[in-house]
Formats: structure tokens, sequence, C-alpha cells
């Protein structure tokens, strides 16, 4: 029996949701999340001269936004056409790898920035001997070249819908069966663990830079903080749904109406990250200044602190 397909009146009630759903959420991303990103580009790229390791992450993240974006005009087109895919199986392919690849590395270079935050507020002498672009370039390196063969896997040998004409939705059992490892290992290796890590880091730079009364700080504190925003708002929803939809189908159970509809309300909110990351670069470029030209250590009532430090 096909997924989500207990009944044409069940059918046609999921398209009816997801056509009223995604369309109008993606649009707003694509059109706002272009602009952002885009400038974002523009400016750290073209006009900063001297960048910092989280200047260098919050590139490749606006880049990893960028490509998503590129992906969602045939996301949109999709589900216009009542879930009809007239693309071809390469394109399904391409821009749904693109699509959901994106998750997973959006919230590796949020983990980047988290780590890099992180040793630089607690640990200050270990990062002026760690801090370099050489460092931070490999480091990005190896997040897209694990990302991109990860994705070239996928798209080989991932099964596509049997069901007529559809992208990556009503999987047989079989199917989904297929699809159970890479399930397993993004969900656990791409979501769960990246999210501990800047749910654990990040209130601990928090609660040591509230120590430090300057500038600095309290603009450091607004990036945590949005950082936070956008892994809670965005990020941990769909892990939570996603793994309750896993252990359904890993026990062969059909999925239940709910879980259907929590996954796609969850899946646009995974989108409206690529919308809210300019607020990051926001906070690292607006008037807070923070442009790391030089970096100082400056010792104040026992705590250390990095001026200019991202």
């Amino acid at each position: 029996m096909m997924e989500n397909a207990t009944s044409v009146h069940s059918d046609v009630k999921f398209l009816l949701f997801q056509r009223y759903l995604f369309p109008p959420v993606y649009i707003l991303v694509l059109v706002l999340g272009l602009i952002g990103n885009l400038g974002a580009l523009y400016y750290f790229i073209f006009k900063i001269q001297q960048k910092s390791p989280s200047n260098i992450y919050i590139i490749n993240l606006a880049v990893a936004d960028t490509l998503f974006l590129f992906a969602l005009p045939f996301r949109i087109h999709y589900h216009l056409n009542d879930s009809k895919w007239i693309f071809g199986d390469a394109m399904c392919r391409i821009t749904g790898t693109i699509f959901f690849a994106n998750m997973y590395i959006s919230i590796t270079f949020m983990t980047c920035i988290c780590v890099d935050r992180y040793i630089a507020t607690l640990h200050p002498h270990t990062y002026l001997r760690l801090r370099n672009t050489w460092l931070t370039a490999l480091v990005s390196g190896a997040v897209w070249l694990v990302s991109g063969s990860a994705m070239l896997a996928f798209m080989l040998t991932c099964p596509l819908s049997t069901k007529e004409k559809m992208c990556f939705e009503g999987f047989t059992s079989k199917e989904w069966s297929d699809l159970a490892p890479y399930s397993v290992c993004s969900l656990i290796f791409g979501s769960l663990l990246p999210s501990v890590v800047i749910l654990v880091c990040y209130p601990l730079v928090a609660h040591r830079i509230s120590q430090i009364k300057n500038s600095t700080a309290r603009g450091a504190r607004r990036i945590i903080y949005a950082i936070l925003a956008i892994t809670i708002l965005c990020f941990l929803p769909y892990h939570v749904v996603h793994l309750v939809h896993l252990l359904s189908r890993l026990s062969e159970n059909q999925e239940d109406d709910w879980i259907y509809f929590l996954r796609r309300v969850t899946m646009a909110l995974v989108s409206l990250n690529s919308l809210l990351d300019p607020i990051l670069y926001y906070f690292a470029t607006g008037h807070y200044k923070w442009r790391l030209k030089r970096l100082r250590l400056k010792k104040k009532k026992g705590v250390y602190s990095i001026s200019n430090g991202f």
C-alpha cells in the first residue's frame, strides 16, 4: 500500500494542504532570502578585506542557503501543480537532494560558528593560537567534501517514488526500508549531534560573556540568542517529528495523518532558516561593527574578552 494513500479523499486532502501551505511560505523565503543571502555574499566577499573565522563560516552558510533558494522554484511549481513533477527524474534527484541537504549543511556551519565563539570566549589563549583562515578553510572544505559525497551518493542510489509523477513522496514500504539508512545517519550525525552542540555550548558562552560589560559582549549575546532561536524554531521541531516518523516507519506502521501534517508544517519551518540567517549576518556586520581587523585581549576583573572578536 502506498504511503499517505489510504483513500482518494485523503490524497486530495493532503494535496490541498500542501498546495496552500508550501507555495506562500516558499515564495516569501525565496524573495527575502535571496536579497539577504546575496547581499551577505557580496559584503563578506568584496567589502571585508581581513576575514575572521566566523566571517568565513558565514560565507559558507550563505552559499548553502543560496543553493537551497535556487532549488525552491522547482518545489513551488511542484506543489502548485498538485504534486505532479514535470522536470524529469534527474532534476527531482538534484533539487530534492539540495532541498533536504541544506538543513544539515546549515546547521553544521552554525555549529562551526558556535564552536568558534565557544573557544574564543572561554579559551581565548587557545583561540589566539588556533585562529587562522587556513584552518577555517580546511574545516569548511571538509564540511563540503563530506556533505557533497553524501549528496552524490544519495542522488545516485536513493529510490524515487513509484507513485505517478511524485518527487520524494508516496514511497512504498520497500522504498522506505531502502531510505532508512540515509534517514538514520542524517538524523543522528546531521541533526541531533550538531543541535546538542549548539544548545549546550551557546548557553555556556552566553553565561560567560554576560560577565563582560562592553558593546562587543552585548553584540555577541545577540548573535548567540539568534542562533539559538533559529535552531529551536526551524530545526528542532523537524528533528523531533522526523524521529517519530522514522520510528513509525521502521516498525512498519503506516504514517498517521497527524504525523503527515506535522512533518509538512515542520518542513515549512525548516525553510525559514534561509530567511532568518541574514539576521546573523546583520549582527556580524551592522552597527555593532563585528569586523575582525585586529584581535586584542583585555583582562578586566579576571575575565578575558576578545575585542572585535567576531
